[in-house]
């Protein structure tokens, strides 16, 4: 019982966020260069940010597979961190991590406001955890995993900017931080998991006919994928 309760509290934390996203990846969904959306397609006001639909006044299904995916990753993440104080950071990241997904993989765009303030907030929260007992990261090596992703992925940009697009450099350090916390073992882990299943997919699609060698794909969701692969290993063997 004590085992199952944190599990399935952050279920629920899931649950009930991830609820809260749909209007969020709806006005954030627009092509590069063009402003974030105030008004639905019917030219309704949107009223904030946060809510079950896109727009409250037109008839749309609510978007179940937000909550069941947070609520899926963040029971994950309680099973493999138990009831240690960097749980905390991980409930709180994982909603924001699947909005980014989200946007991502609609067209292909990982926004400034959710990924511009990441890094402090990681940053933050690890910093709170580390003051309290029990916890079982490092916040030297979580600072130094934001700096060494960070420019690992500036120097793919610059290499190939069309290949690693700087909305994913952007993303990197916050990433690289929540990987570090556990020590470089766990970084290294995330960073190969990120590749290898962005690869995995590409090559899914290029098999399928979907896509070509010089397709471009939404990177951001394969490092998001790869840093929770990463995280879970380092809490569960920590």
């Amino acid at each position: 019982m004590n085992d199952v309760l944190p599990v399935a509290l952050a279920a629920l934390w899931g649950a009930l966020t991830g609820a809260l996203l749909p209007r969020a990846a709806y006005r954030f969904t627009t092509p590069q260069g063009t402003p974030w959306r105030t008004a639905c397609e019917a030219d309704h006001v949107l009223p904030g940010w946060l809510g079950t639909t896109p727009c409250p006044r037109c008839p749309r299904e609510r978007a179940a597979a937000l909550p069941l995916w947070t609520a899926t990753i963040c029971a994950l993440l309680a099973l493999a961190t138990g009831p240690r104080p960097e749980l905390a950071a991980w409930l709180t990241l994982t909603p924001v991590a699947t909005l980014l997904t989200t946007v991502d993989l609609r067209v292909h765009r990982l926004p400034d406001p959710l990924t511009l303030p990441l890094t402090p907030a990681v940053l933050l929260l690890l910093a709170l955890a580390a003051q309290l007992p029990d916890h079982t990261g490092t916040y030297r090596t979580a600072l130094y995993g934001a700096l060494a992703l960070a420019a690992a992925y500036l120097a793919l940009h610059l290499l190939n900017p069309s290949g690693m697009g700087f909305g994913d450099v952007k993303l990197a350090p916050a990433l690289g931080a929540a990987l570090g916390w556990y020590g470089w073992p766990t970084l290294l882990l995330g960073t190969f998991a990120t590749f290898a299943s962005g690869a995995v997919y590409g090559l899914i699609l290029v098999i399928s006919g979907r896509a070509n060698r010089k397709s471009a794909i939404p990177f951001g969701p394969f490092l998001l994928t790869g840093t929770l692969l990463g995280v879970l290993a380092g809490a569960y063997t920590s």
